[in-house]
């Protein structure tokens, strides 16, 4: 039995949701053969970063590359367009053709099955984040041979909205926490009051920043009793223009002024590894965001949220914004001054019980790492699947 986890995206920020799955099946005593393909050099050195000493011994490293026809490709249209992402499939057909299962936590690796025709190759999908936006819970998800999910709420909405089978979904936690659970706290701004996270998603037609985003910079760079982390999702600021398929459009996230980088109380990364492993998540005091599923990461330990509807839409009752629930939405940052004074008090008094609340419903979190409960879904899977074929063990204790 040969399982392969693929990593094949323009940023890291995928990498800890399925990473951690492929360790607890080395360190269980899966008896297969376990095999990690990174697409870039980012890509590669996160995986040996996270995966250590695993990586290269109980672990094989595959690094796949595009044939120089799809480089030239990528070239002309990668700015605008995933071009290296989508061409990395078929340059490397022989090798999806040599596993029995891959698990990838996006949806794109679907095309080996619909386009290429890889029909006895069973795809796991691990997701990544437990955010409400309603393209996590497309048709394409029942694809998948099988889905890991993080809680009842994501179980809940696969069923409903994608048609996925019950019997195809495993809840397991979320993988992405294992990591986290001995991480340090980093104090960032340490003259503020109080320190803001602002989490802009790159959706255009959902996300703050490109109707209010230097609005809301300069609001911050009048109050200095407020820290600002300026930390949007990391695909905000990847490429020259932002295309989305879940309702087509584009923009382009343009430059941040340079009066504000000089600001003593702001912080600004727009894209490191620290915007992708919770450092800012769990170091911040208040979270200011739209869309970004990252802000159930920061319910981890409830803390005031702030919810800035630029497009004003009408999201009362709407399942996509569950998650605005958590803490006051407002829809201009003129009204940010206000509802920072307030947060504290509003979080106390109404939205920590709801925040607790969703955090229960998004992450059945266990005694039992989340990585392990996933390990162990797929070597289910997988003897379901070959039940005489195969031997396969996972030892978790």
């Amino acid at each position: 039995m040969r399982i392969g986890f693929l990593f094949n995206h323009d940023q890291i920020h995928q990498v800890a949701h399925s990473l951690p799955i492929a360790m607890a099946l080395a360190n269980g005593g899966f008896s297969g053969e376990i095999v990690v393909a990174t697409t870039t050099p980012a890509l590669v050195n996160e995986v040996r970063r996270i995966g250590g000493n695993l990586i290269g011994t109980r672990i094989e490293h595959v690094e796949l590359a595009p044939s120089g026809f799809s480089r030239s490709l990528d070239a002309m249209f990668g700015k605008v367009i995933p071009a290296h992402k989508l061409l990395i499939y078929r340059d490397n057909l022989d090798f999806f053709r040599g596993l029995d299962i891959l698990v990838v936590a996006e949806k794109t690796s679907l095309i080996l099955k619909s386009r290429y025709g890889l029909k006895n190759l069973a795809i796991i999908h691990t997701r990544h984040g437990a955010g409400d936006r309603a393209i996590g819970f497309d048709k394409a998800s029942a694809g998948f041979d099988h889905v890991l999910c993080s809680g009842p709420k994501i179980r809940d909405r696969l069923i409903r909205e994608a048609g996925v089978s019950p019997q195809a979904i495993t809840v397991v936690g979320y993988p992405k926490f294992d990591l986290v659970r001995d991480k340090p706290i980093h104090r960032f701004l340490p003259t503020a009051e109080k320190v803001v996270l602002y989490n802009p998603h790159p959706s255009p037609h959902l996300s703050s920043w490109y109707r209010h985003g230097v609005q809301v910079l300069d609001r911050f760079q009048d109050d200095p009793r407020y820290g600002l982390i300026f930390a949007p999702h990391v695909m905000l600021f990847q490429r020259s223009f932002v295309l989305t398929i879940d309702k087509l459009s584009i923009n382009s996230a343009g430059a941040i002024p340079q009066r504000l980088l000089r600001g003593d109380n702001m912080k600004f990364d727009l894209g490191s590894r620290a915007s992708t492993d919770m450092t800012y998540t769990l170091a911040a005091d208040i979270y200011l965001g739209d869309a970004s599923s990252q802000v159930y990461e920061f319910l981890l330990h409830p803390r005031p949220c702030i919810f800035l509807n630029s497009p004003r839409l009408d999201w009362v009752g709407d399942p996509n914004f569950l998650h605005w629930e958590a803490g006051e939405v407002i829809v201009s940052p003129e009204q940010l001054p206000a509802a920072l004074a307030r947060a504290e008090e509003l979080h106390e008094t109404r939205y920590r019980a709801v925040q607790e609340e969703m955090f229960a419903a998004s992450f059945d979190i266990t005694a039992t790492p989340s990585s392990v409960r996933a390990a162990s879904a797929i070597v289910d899977f997988a003897h379901g699947r070959t039940p005489t074929r195969t031997h396969l063990r996972l030892v978790t204790a």
